[in-house]
């Protein structure tokens, strides 16, 4: 039988029991205090096929007691509001939050939390298709039309609220630009709802392609003067021929309302001096046509100065 022998390792069973006496005379020595602190509540056990109506509240104020070493240490971070929703089913529900259901660290105490019930409201999860609505910004180059509009995928999966669910009746994207386009616009663009109970079921972009054309209808202006422009001081031109035809494009009631004097052609001479160029013939034309040729496309024009 081995021999227990009571004074062994007296030194240090001595030092163990200071050590004790002295962290007990500190712990013992702090105020007990209270404070109130703003804690996340975390939302658990949350049932299959339900969705939460509105926004539940994010926090809780609770209220904890303990020494002032240990609440001088806590924060906010520490502790976590932990509501069970395992019982929830459809309609309105109330929830009764405990000091008991903080999670909390050793040494604090919880006594007090606010509110001490929730109240939240649930309805049945649905699904359904809807097709994808591109949003378009903006309009083409005068003389130019939107032609064809393609979203892929062209249909989503919603999920929501069954209420929301059933009035709900495509899916928008971010708009896409054809401002002033005048070729084919393709890019993918995020896809959303304006209802924010609503979200998708699988991928949240579409591939969207706007095919922009030259406008179906023509019409030609005949025998417009072409017009000089940025002649520089003491300079005179003239052009050959002095008059070309403008052809535009664009819908019936655009080239409908043109008149002659709404179309100007003209050559640029800015910067240039005495001689003879072969220039560019540009036009202009008011309202949402475009120009589509002019005829011809150039003209020879002869610049003097006034003491030639």
């Amino acid at each position: 039988m081995r021999t227990i022998w009571p004074f062994r390792h007296f030194g240090l069973k001595v030092l163990s029991v200071a050590l004790a006496v002295s962290l007990w005379m500190v712990v013992s020595g702090e105020e007990t205090v209270e404070r109130g602190l703003r804690v996340p509540l975390e939302l658990q056990q949350f049932p299959a096929g339900l969705e939460l109506q509105g926004e539940p509240p994010a926090s809780v104020d609770v209220r904890v007691r303990g020494s002032s070493g240990a609440l001088g240490r806590l924060s906010a971070s520490d502790l976590v509001a932990e509501l069970d929703l395992r019982s929830a089913r459809p309609g309105r529900r109330l929830f009764h939050l405990t000091p008991e259901q903080v999670r909390a660290p050793f040494g604090v105490d919880v006594v007090q939390v606010n509110p001490a019930t929730i109240a939240m409201s649930f309805e049945t999860s649905a699904t359904r298709r809807l097709p994808v609505v591109p949003a378009i910004q903006g309009k083409p180059a005068p003389g130019y039309v939107l032609q064809k509009i393609v979203a892929e995928p062209a249909t989503v999966q919603v999920v929501g609220p069954e209420s929301a669910v059933k009035v709900a009746t495509d899916a928008f994207t971010e708009p896409i630009s054809v401002d002033g386009a005048r070729a084919t616009v393709k890019e993918t663009v995020t896809i959303g709802f304006l209802d924010s109970t609503l979200r998708l079921k699988g991928t949240p972009t579409a591939v969207v392609t706007v095919q922009v054309m030259p406008a179906p209808l023509a019409r030609t202006m005949k025998a417009l003067p072409v017009h000089l422009r940025g002649l520089g001081a003491g300079l005179t031109a003239e052009a050959q021929p002095p008059v070309a035809d403008v052809s535009l494009r664009g819908s019936q009631a655009d080239l409908d309302r043109l008149a002659p004097d709404d179309v100007r052609a003209y050559v640029e001479l800015a910067g240039l001096g005495a001689g003879r160029y072969t220039l560019t013939v540009r036009a202009d034309a008011s309202g949402d046509a475009g120009v589509a040729h002019i005829e011809p496309a150039t003209v020879q024009v002869r610049i003097t100065s006034g003491r030639d």
